[in-house]
């Protein structure tokens, strides 16, 4: 769990940095620079598809972080981690269902 936990946290820093791309590349486009804003297209790819696998993984956890907390066997991952991940779940939400870019 500690390592799926760790996963996440991973895959939810890359839907930070997705989104910020996304804002970057609307805003250069509104001026007519067609360039990506990251060089590397392969980078970007790889914060893109981590970043929006993120919302699933987020909800398999919170399931799986659930569970363990009924039974009573809930493994030491530290508190700043579960509170991240709880924080940007709602906002992964938003963001997928109901942002309008």
């Amino acid at each position: 769990m500690r390592f799926f936990s760790r996963l996440v946290f991973i895959c939810n820093l890359c839907f930070l940095a997705s989104i910020v791309l996304r804002l970057i590349e609307l805003v250069k486009r509104k001026e007519g620079n067609l360039n990506p804003a990251i060089g590397m297209q392969a980078l970007q790819g790889t914060l893109v598809i981590l970043g929006y696998g993120a919302i699933f993984l987020n909800a398999i956890f919170f399931v799986w972080a659930l569970i363990g907390l009924a039974r009573g066997v809930f493994e030491n991952i530290p508190r700043w981690l579960l509170w991240f991940n709880l924080l940007l779940f709602p906002i992964q939400i938003w963001y997928f269902f109901f942002a309008n870019f």
